[in-house]
């Protein structure tokens, strides 16, 4: 029998490393736009090409690995990310930096995609959703601990620096994997559905429209988390970064209550989570230009904010059985292409209305995904 809970941590801590490898750039782009003399929107390529790839290449790299030992594919997955690491703390140009930051894009989603399937199989299903839980701690930690250290690291020591230390923390997953996980080979079962079939299927669609609606929202505001604070509520940089600090402290108990409770209730938790963030966003907008009450929001933010991610993921995967790692993909590739939409609409919005009203994108995405709910609570009205 596999001790679930060491495997779960291990998975839990690539997804740390890999996620990290993503996001953690976020705090360093002023860094590098100066030290390659390229304008900061130029640099935000190195994250909004990753969120890309994954978003277009999600399924066909999570098909194309399908038939191989899956200990194989994650183990190799963290070794390119640890290799493209290491290449990027050795790039001389800006454009040999983008193309290795481009490159462990391609496996990000396979990572995540047998992580997720294989924390389902072995699990009772009751409790599928808090192992899922398990593994989006690595995210949640992405927030907590993953952003701020990258952004420490460049202000102690340099950039090159935090991709370095992005390798180790993916070296010492990648030998994690090697000794507590098993071989696990790809089941030679006749799949009941191909891709094909599963996309044909309507409820996939749409828990698709209603996760993208959500995580664009969640983004569209988040993505501009500092600004907000800076510019409306006057914080100045360590203020930041401890509300930050608060905002993934808090997250790390909404992730575990999202998968309490979407392992009894999807649907009611679904629509407590829209509901209670619009309410957040109308908090934010009501009382953003005061301190102590901020202080207080987000810390309420950061709880309902993180756990949107699993009860996205927990919404697609229960559309359909069978070929869980393509339905996996399609999560990560819809997640990724949301946070991308999120980051661009919230970006043009605050431009054109202002940074502080771009709460009402957010609580207009928000209104849409609750659309998107009726919609779904309609269909399997009429399915039974």
């Amino acid at each position: 029998m596999m001790k679930i809970n060491t495997i779960l941590f291990v998975l839990a801590l690539g997804i740390f490393g890999i996620t990290t490898t993503e996001f953690g750039v976020i705090g360093i782009l002023p860094e590098i736009a100066s030290v390659f003399a390229i304008s900061i929107d130029k640099a935000g390529w190195l994250l909004s090409s990753f969120a890309i790839i994954v978003a277009v290449f999600g399924p066909f790299s999570v098909m194309a690995l399908s038939s191989f030992n899956r200990k194989k594919v994650l183990a190799f997955s963290l070794l390119v990310f640890a290799i493209c690491n290491i290449l990027s703390a050795l790039a001389t140009t800006f454009s040999f930096l983008l193309i290795v930051r481009m490159i462990p894009a391609f496996f990000h989603p396979v990572y995540w995609s047998i992580a997720l399937t294989v924390a389902v199989e072995n699990t009772e299903p009751n409790q599928s959703s808090k192992a899922v839980s398990t593994l989006f701690s690595g995210l949640t930690l992405t927030t907590v601990f993953g952003i701020p250290l990258a952004t420490l690291l460049v202000d102690v020591l340099n950039w090159q620096f935090s991709f370095l230390v992005l390798a180790i923390i993916n070296i010492v997953s990648f030998i994690g994997l090697l000794i507590y996980l098993p071989s696990i080979n790809t089941p030679h079962i006749k799949a009941k559905h191909s891709p094909i079939s599963i996309l044909r299927k309507p409820v996939l669609w749409i828990h698709i429209i209603l996760v993208f609606f959500m995580i664009t929202a969640m983004y569209s505001t988040y993505a501009y988390m500092a600004d907000f604070l800076k510019s409306v509520t006057n914080m100045n940089g360590k203020e930041i970064s401890c509300m930050l600090f608060l905002f993934g402290i808090t997250g790390v108990i909404g992730n575990r209550l999202a998968g309490k409770y979407m392992s009894r209730h999807p649907y009611q938790t679904t629509l407590v989570f829209i509901i209670t963030l619009i309410g957040v966003h109308l908090l934010l907008f009501a009382f953003g230009s005061y301190f102590v009450p901020m202080i207080v929001i987000v810390g309420i933010w950061g709880l309902v904010h993180t756990g949107g991610f699993l009860i996205s993921n927990v919404n697609i995967a229960s559309s359909v059985t069978g070929a869980q790692e393509f339905v996996n993909s399609i999560f990560t590739s819809c997640g990724n292409a949301a946070v991308t939409a999120g980051s661009i609409a919230g970006g043009y919005w605050i431009v054109h209305f202002g940074i502080q009203k771009v709460i009402w994108l957010s609580i207009l995405f928000l209104l849409l995904s609750l659309f998107v709910v009726f919609i779904k609570k309609v269909f399997y009205s009429q399915q039974q």
